[in-house]
């Protein structure tokens, strides 16, 4: 891959991830976080950096302009914003839910739509990948929130799609179990709560956000040239398969 590829909340674990492996793949990084100390400190000197909240229709367009203003075009984005609110319905504050919201769902749909724009006033077809969650494939205690959140990212892909495969964009999504990052290090903080988590996936253990990253690659490469709309699971068959009981 010699492309450049945008990666949205790029000081998280997966987007972490992601980095390095585009990275030494030799793709050119846009970098974005709402935090610009964070990315200084990870990434020092290296790649075009953007401090901006995605989540709002300005934040998402300065990141558009900011890579125009360096002659950047994205023609990839690996959007990793996200946030993890567990709880039960009726006890969910409204400001986690919409926090929630924001985070997974408005940010994808905002970021989406300032990629797919850019792309199209170029006349130049790329290829972009969202993150869900095995949560919005089946139901799961207290995941009332982010499985909402989710299913409206798989709705977006695959809507998006659609409108913008006659245009060579392709729009697809993986959907992981529980990861080893720092956005659940308050579910795995502990050795019970890490082996309770570890034995409800088919294939027992967690997730790593170097094993999601190098999926999100494949898809972003042209490898995956004739995928789009897709939701790929990775999950160790919490979503699709019961293990046999002893």
């Amino acid at each position: 891959m010699k492309n450049i590829v945008l990666i949205t909340g790029a000081t998280g674990g997966l987007g972490q991830a992601i980095a390095a492996q585009l990275a030494a793949a030799g793709c050119q990084l846009i970098l974005v976080s709402r935090n610009a100390e964070r990315l200084r400190a990870l990434y020092s000197d290296n790649h075009l950096q953007v401090t901006a909240d995605c989540s709002t229709v300005a934040g998402a367009r300065l990141i558009l302009e900011t890579a125009q203003a360096n002659a950047m075009l994205p023609t990839a984005l690996a959007h990793c914003v996200g946030n993890i609110r567990l709880g039960a319905l009726h006890r969910m504050t409204e400001a986690d839910f919409t926090d929630c919201l924001n985070a997974n769902l408005v940010s994808a749909f905002h970021t989406l739509a300032a990629f797919v724009g850019a792309l199209r006033n170029a006349k130049s077809p790329g290829a972009a990948v969202l993150v869900s969650s095995a949560a919005a494939r089946i139901g799961t205690p207290n995941h009332e929130a982010i499985a909402a959140a989710k299913a409206g990212v798989e709705g977006l892909v695959r809507g998006t799609a659609a409108s913008y495969a006659a245009f060579g964009i392709r729009v697809n999504a993986v959907a992981p179990g529980l990861m080893d990052t720092p956005a659940s290090a308050g579910i795995l903080s502990s050795a019970v709560g890490r082996d309770a988590a570890a034995r409800q996936y088919p294939l027992p253990g967690i997730g790593s956000a170097v094993e999601l990253a190098a999926l999100m690659v494949w898809l972003l490469s042209e490898q995956a040239a004739r995928v789009t709309g897709q939701v790929w699971s990775l999950d160790a068959g919490f979503s699709s398969i019961r293990p046999l009981v002893k």
